[in-house]
């Protein structure tokens, strides 16, 4: 965790993730959870995400790609923790 207090978690989730809003409802939570980063979809069928703010928001964050939205179907999380790098808002990537 850095010295200012904000810790940044990089997730792999894969499992029935794509065209179901996954990356949509990532956003709105992390927003509402005022968490920065962003979300995308990997061609191999994963959607990657990057979670950075106060570590207990983040965490939230990781525990709740556990289940994401309510039509998807998530197999496995898995997750890096890493120095944050600055982000600032959370925005879905293409």
């Amino acid at each position: 965790m850095s010295e200012h207090g904000r810790t940044r978690a990089h997730v792999y989730v894969s499992g029935h993730v794509q065209g179901v809003y996954y990356r949509a409802t990532t956003r709105d939570t992390a927003r509402d959870r005022g968490v920065d980063g962003w979300v995308k979809n990997l061609a191999d069928g994963r959607v990657e995400a990057v979670f950075e703010g106060p570590r207990d928001d983040v965490e939230a964050m990781v525990e709740w790609c556990h289940d994401g939205s309510p039509m998807a179907t998530v197999e496995d999380v898995d997750v890096t923790y890493e120095e944050p790098d600055g982000e600032t808002g959370f925005r879905v990537e293409r």
